[in-house]
């Protein structure tokens, strides 16, 4: 007869079946229980973060760089407030990750306890799906659904709310192998026909494009991607959630496109005849307005694992709906047997066209600048780390910067928040990257701005030796807001200068890390060289850059792709 075990423990084995190796979490007396239970094994390594935020945005780091499912735990009330942020980031760029909140006991739900909340009304919004359990009974079948629903179809973070007595309850531990839901059922296969229907109108193409997204980063897609651009010997495009999902450094790349992509990449959006969207939803930051999407008329093929963002911004003429390597395979092969061949003299031509937009040469910058530019160390950084570095960022100009000149030629190295654009993701972020790729060098590009909102976990990484190497891109300004305030109102830079900042060296010194001041060009080569040769401490480098920077090319809002400012 088996042992009857408390709901504490279920959970902690349920993360041990999953294979969990490490979760990220606060402590708070609804989940006491759990924790005392962590206490107790060895399997599953805790990380104690220094707020719930970055407790799911480092979950979310370790998920994006190692294919793994991410999970947190929080407390009731504000712990679970608190982690919201990371939760609806993770859920705008569909992230797997499980995050166990704890709960008021039961009787206690709705009465207004202390650090109650309504967690399932709260985080409905930005979940794929979230439970309560009420019954310690269905406890591991509940997180186990939680695993599943996390890391298949569109992946996406899922929500398992434990009451504090259903930890204490006791029942038989029982764990499925599998489950099957009969309301939530992927498809995997892409339709044989539609992937015929896209062969012939790909092979028709004069002016084609392919248009590749996140979607190619989670699915593990990229062998499949660079096989069908090669194939083709067509242009390919990344957005910011898809670099690295083909390498930048090939010649087909037009690198990123969108509201501070390149001209090359944005042009031949707008005049190719044939567009070849692979799992990618035609964001607001990429296509700009919908209503000004193509200077040409043209026919598109969309293929996603979500069928909900198929046709959602812009119509498309070849729906296909499955897995992104899948449906890849499966197109390749209809490919080689067509026998249809494509036009190469038009091939060749638009191959021609788009040397010439190239050859505006939309990245440039004063090279010469007595002051440091913010492109230059991060060209300075991927040359460093010869371009093999995990790199993560936060949010503004600096996360552009280093989108547009490190040169991601491998996938889950380029980590960020992009549909949510959160400030203090990528400090956390980083944590978590580093943890789950313990041998590999990671660097947090960042500004004084947003490292600031969460820069208490300075002190996570000193107490488990996260020898994370932060590059900070400081301006004295919340720079893109600067640069919006200067294009488009005026120059009145409300609220938008840093008057106050900290000495961020003395206050990493203070966390007991390195701290770097480097004001002058000439000396970051050698400043970056330094920091990486200390492979086993957290280095923080202040670079004091140009004020009055901006990033180009720029999209205005509301207009198309062909409207860019450039220098």
């Amino acid at each position: 007869m088996s042992v009857e075990i408390t709901g504490a423990e279920i959970t902690v084995r349920c993360l041990q079946e999953e294979g969990v190796n490490c979760i990220f979490g606060y402590p708070g007396g609804a989940v006491l229980f759990l924790y005392d239970e962590l206490f107790k094994q060895e399997k599953v390594r805790h990380i104690l973060v220094r707020h719930e935020q970055a407790a799911v945005h480092a979950a979310d780091g370790y998920a994006r760089s190692s294919d793994q499912v991410g999970v947190a735990l929080v407390t009731s009330g504000p712990g679970l407030t608190n982690a919201v942020t990371g939760i609806a980031t993770a859920y705008m760029d569909s992230i797997p990750m499980v995050i166990i909140s704890g709960q008021v006991p039961t009787e206690a739900i709705g009465l207004d306890a202390f650090q109650e909340v309504d967690t399932v009304g709260i985080t409905r919004p930005c979940v794929k799906h979230n439970f309560l359990v009420k019954d310690v009974a269905e406890l591991a079948l509940t997180i186990k659904k939680a695993f599943y629903i996390a890391s298949t179809g569109r992946p996406g973070p899922v929500l398992v709310d434990i009451p504090k007595d259903i930890t204490q309850h006791k029942t038989k531990f029982v764990y499925p192998d599998k489950v099957t839901m009969r309301s939530y059922n992927p498809v995997v296969k892409g339709h044989v026909r539609q992937t015929k229907r896209a062969a012939d109108l790909i092979l028709s193409a004069k002016r084609p494009v392919i248009y590749s997204g996140g979607g190619v980063i989670l699915s593990d897609a990229s062998t499949q991607l660079i096989e069908l651009t090669k194939l083709l010997n067509y242009p390919c495009t990344n957005t910011l959630m898809g670099l690295g999902g083909y390498p930048a450094t090939d010649k087909q790349s037009l690198g990123m496109l969108g509201m501070h992509g390149t001209y090359e990449a944005n042009m031949a959006m707008q005049y190719c005849d044939v567009l070849i969207a692979v799992g990618a939803r035609f964001d607001d930051r990429v296509i700009g307005n919908p209503k000004h999407f193509s200077n040409e008329n043209r026919k598109i093929i969309h293929i996603d694992i979500d069928p909900s963002s198929i046709s959602k911004r812009v119509k498309v003429d070849v729906p296909i709906v499955g897995n992104v390597p899948d449906v890849l395979k499966e197109l390749i092969k209809q490919l080689k047997e067509n026998k249809t061949k494509s036009d190469q003299s038009a091939l060749k031509d638009w191959w021609k066209q788009i040397d010439l937009w190239r050859a505006r040469d939309c990245l440039k910058y004063d090279r010469e600048s007595k002051i440091i530019k913010p492109q230059m160390v991060v060209e300075q950084l991927y040359n460093v780390t010869k371009g093999n570095a995990f790199v993560t960022s936060d949010v503004g100009q600096h996360q552009m910067w280093a989108a547009q000149f490190y040169k991601f030629d491998k996938p889950r190295r380029w980590i960020n928040s992009g549909g949510l654009g959160t400030m203090g993701f990528g400090l956390p972020a980083a944590m978590g990257v580093q943890l789950a790729n313990p041998k590999g060098r990671v660097a947090c590009i960042t500004g004084e701005a947003s490292i600031q909102m969460c820069i208490q976990e300075l002190s996570t990484c000193k107490q488990y030796g996260l020898p994370l190497k932060i590059i900070n891109l400081n301006n004295r300004y919340m720079g893109m807001v600067r640069q919006w305030q200067e294009f488009f109102h005026g120059n009145r830079y409300a609220e938008s200068y840093m008057n106050a900042l900290p000495d961020f060296v003395k206050l990493t010194e203070s966390y007991g890390h390195v701290g770097m001041k480097i004001e002058r060009p000439e000396d970051v080569e050698g400043a970056l060289k330094e920091a990486f040769k200390l492979k086993d401490q957290l280095v923080f480098m202040d670079f004091i850059t140009d004020q009055t920077e901006n990033v180009f090319p720029m999209v205005p809002g509301g207009k198309g792709l062909s409207e860019m400012i450039l220098v």
